[in-house]
C-alpha cells in the first residue's frame, strides 16, 4: 500500500460548536455522569457559566484534522493533549494540526484547539501519524 507523501507545514483546522446534545451522546458512551458534564447547576455551584465539555470530545476534534492531514492509509499511533481550560457547552472551538516533522512513513503533528472567536488556547499537544498497515 502506498502512502502519499507527508510534508512539514500542512496543516488543517475544522471549527464546530460543541452542543447539548452532543454532550448528551457523549455522556452515553463514555458513561461520565461527573456533575461539572451533566448538571447546569452543579457546573454553576463550582464557577462554570453551564455545563463543561468533556474534555477528549474537545480533543477529539483535533481527529479530524489529523485524519485530513494522513489520508485514507494513515492512523493516530500516538496522541498526548494538555487541557489548559475548560470549554463550556455552547462555546465554539477550532481545532489544528499541523505536521511539524517527517521521519519515512510517520509524521509528528502539533495540536492545538482555540476558543472562537477570542483564539485563547484550550488544548495542546503532540500527536503521530503512522501507517494504517506497514508496507
Amino acid at each position: 500500500m502506498s502512502h502519499a507523501p507527508l510534508k512539514p507545514g500542512t496543516a488543517f483546522a475544522f471549527r464546530k460548536t460543541m452542543t447539548v446534545a452532543e454532550q448528551a451522546m457523549f455522556t452515553g458512551i463514555s458513561g461520565n455522569l461527573g456533575g461539572l458534564y451533566v448538571d447546569a447547576v452543579r457546573a454553576r455551584k463550582a464557577g462554570a457559566s453551564n455545563m463543561v465539555a468533556f474534555e477528549l470530545a474537545v480533543g477529539g476534534l483535533a481527529t479530524t484534522c489529523l485524519s485530513q492531514l494522513g489520508g485514507p492509509t494513515r492512523r493516530i499511533g500516538s496522541i498526548a493533549l494538555n487541557f489548559a481550560a475548560p470549554v463550556i457547552v455552547g462555546e465554539s472551538v477550532e481545532a489544528r494540526a499541523e505536521i511539524v516533522s517527517v521521519d519515512g512513513d510517520d509524521a509528528t503533528c502539533r495540536v492545538t484547539c482555540t476558543l472562537s472567536p477570542s483564539g485563547a488556547t484550550v488544548v495542546d499537544g503532540t500527536a503521530t501519524l503512522v501507517p494504517f498497515a506497514k508496507a
